[in-house]
């Protein structure tokens, strides 16, 4: 398949896949019933000015676009600067979106001051706390780490769609189809003290990931789709021969937070 590796390589082609991205989560956000709950406090910081992360699992990126109505440009991606990373990028930026470019080659130091600085500016940060490889739907440290040292609070965030496939990726990926409903459900902000110490912030990491883990169930739930379950407690992360296209600088910050 000599030819398919060659296609994935040309400018053209990523462009074209980055166009087709954009157009298929429009058509699904344009098609589809949503309806969004949350708690009144994650609602005031929404309203807000006030700067914040957003967290949701890998699976469930689709409904995204569905969660950030209005003025998109204000939620910045956290993404690789691979290329296959900057392909994702651009599939954003069809819906308006703006990215965070970043890799685990530079130790993450470089998407942090980034996202600093957007976040002093104001914007609001999404970070999928499993990707981009896993293990599934369990939380790594350096989403609290950089909520810790960016001093702001953490928005979980999940859903489901009444019609959707989910494929048999690690993730379990929900790829959502055109004329159904759709339901995201917010958690209630999470705040890291910047005096937490390695164990609290443990605590929290699995405070974070248990609440999305139930927002996800519920979700699943309330809509009838096939629970999905996170992968075993220790499971290694997905390893694939082209894993380095998709590196995260997620994965290293925790390495770079402030003291």
């Amino acid at each position: 398949m000599r030819w398919l590796k060659r296609l994935g390589r040309s400018t053209a082609a990523r462009r074209l896949v980055a166009w087709t991205a954009g157009g298929y989560l429009t058509l699904i956000y344009r098609t589809t019933r949503w309806h969004q709950e949350m708690p009144a406090e994650t609602r005031a910081i929404l309203a807000g000015d006030r700067p914040f992360l957003v967290a949701f699992w890998h699976g469930r990126m689709v409904l995204m676009r569905a969660a950030w109505p209005g003025r998109p440009q204000d939620l910045h991606m956290l993404i690789s600067e691979h290329a296959d990373g900057q392909m994702i990028a651009k599939g954003m930026a069809q819906l308006g979106f703006s990215t965070i470019a970043g890799s685990s080659r530079r130790r993450g130091a470089v998407a942090l001051r980034e996202m600093g600085r957007r976040l002093r500016a104001g914007a609001a940060v999404g970070i999928t706390p499993d990707g981009p490889k896993g293990p599934r739907m369990r939380a790594k440290a350096g989403v609290i780490a950089a909520a810790r040292a960016a001093g702001v609070p953490i928005l979980p965030l999940s859903g489901a769609a009444s019609r959707a496939r989910g494929l048999g990726t690690w993730d379990r990926f929900q790829l959502v189809l055109p004329f159904g409903r759709g339901l995201l459900l917010w958690g209630a902000p999470l705040s890291v003290p910047p005096e937490a110490d390695e164990a609290a912030r443990d605590r929290l990491r699995r405070q974070l990931e248990g609440e999305l883990n139930r927002l996800t169930a519920e979700a699943d739930r309330r809509l009838s789709r096939p629970r999905v379950e996170p992968a075993p407690e220790g499971t290694a992360p997905h390893e694939r021969k082209r894993s380095a296209a998709l590196r995260a600088p997620l994965d290293a910050i925790e390495t770079h937070e402030s003291p």
